[in-house]
Order: C-alpha cells, then structure tokens, then sequence
C-alpha cells in the first residue's frame, strides 16, 4: 500500500471533521435541504482525491460549500423572506383532534408516518392533539387540547395547597378544644343553642 494514500486519507478524513464542526452539529433530520446537500457533497468529495483527483481541489471545494452553508445560514438568521424560501414553513397537518388531508397530501405523507411521527414523541390519540404541524426538519410539533396536558409539578402543588387550606379551616371549625381559647365564635346547630 502506497503511504501517500494513507497520508491523504488521514488529511481528507481530519479536514472533512474540521469542515464539519465549522458547519454546525444537527442530526440528519434536523438538517436543512441545504444542509443536506453541503454533507453529501462533502462526501463525495473528500472521497474524490482517493480516487486520483487532486487534493487542493478537493479541499478547495469542500471549504466553498461549507462557507456557503454559513452565508445561507447568516442571511437566513437576517432575513425572514429568504428564510421561508430556503427552509419552508410548518404546515398543519392536525387541527382541533381532525387530521387535515389536503396538506399532509402535500406533504405527501401517510396518516402511518405521522402516527409514527406522534408514536415516537409519546403522544397515542389524534383526538388529544388540537395543533399538529410538520416542521421544515420533518419533525412533528404540537400542542394538546386542554384535557389531554399532563399535570406539571407546579399546577399539582398549587392543588395540595388549596385543598391542604381547605381541610385547615375544616379541621379549624371542627376541633372542639376551640371553646377554650377565648373570643374564639362557637359554632354550633341551631338546635343545640
């Protein structure tokens, strides 16, 4: 084996991690499109000088796609127009606990992959959710309706609190060693008075 093959693939393999930190860490379905295209290309050529092609070039051109990937994403952070013409926008694809057809036909997907979709964030019922959207990463997003959110620590600790001050002055009005204490009000039937 000829050692400059090594040493060009230990230098392809190290620019390609260099590139790629640079370019930004998401897994493949947070990428954008041109995200994707910049990793496959990416791919494609720092495999290229293994093949006999030159080296600079290839590194050349690996640095031009992720410089571009940068510009995009700089334009995009500064510009909102340009940013729904390169990402896209969400469509509802649930509303109200209804599925909505006629995007999710746009989208082209199945009822089977948004239920996959809903399956791996937790969520069992369509009927539970009263906005359901695709993102442009492909990912779901939702809100539930009002009955199907879950119980937060905080809403479950104001409930004990109101019913613990309820049995507080229950067990206030009901104690009977409460005649004792003075200007405390007796309460007692009307028949008993």
């Amino acid at each position: 084996m000829d050692l400059s093959f090594i040493v060009k693939s230990f230098i392809l393999f190290f620019t390609g991690v260099f590139l790629l930190r640079i370019a930004g860490r998401k897994s493949i379905s947070q990428m954008t499109l041109a995200q994707t295209i910049v990793i496959v290309s990416l791919g494609h050529l720092i495999v290229e000088p293994i093949a006999e092609v030159s080296m600079v070039k290839a590194i050349g051109g690996a640095v031009i796609f992720v410089v571009s990937i940068i510009v995009v994403e700089y334009i995009q952070l500064h510009f909102n127009r340009f940013e729904k013409l390169i990402m896209g926008k969400s469509k509802i694809v649930i509303e109200n606990g209804e599925l909505n057809i006629k995007n999710l036909k746009k989208l082209r997907l199945t009822v089977d992959g948004l239920e996959m979709r809903m399956r791996n964030m937790g969520l069992t019922k369509i009927s539970d959710i009263k906005m359901g959207t695709i993102e442009p990463n492909g990912q779901l997003g939702y809100e539930l309706k009002e009955e199907a959110k879950p119980l937060t620590i905080g809403e479950f600790k104001k409930l004990m609190r109101i019913h613990s001050e309820q049995n507080e002055s229950q067990d206030a009005e009901q104690n009977i060693f409460n005649e004792i204490y003075p200007n405390t009000p007796q309460k007692h039937p009307e028949y008993l008075n």
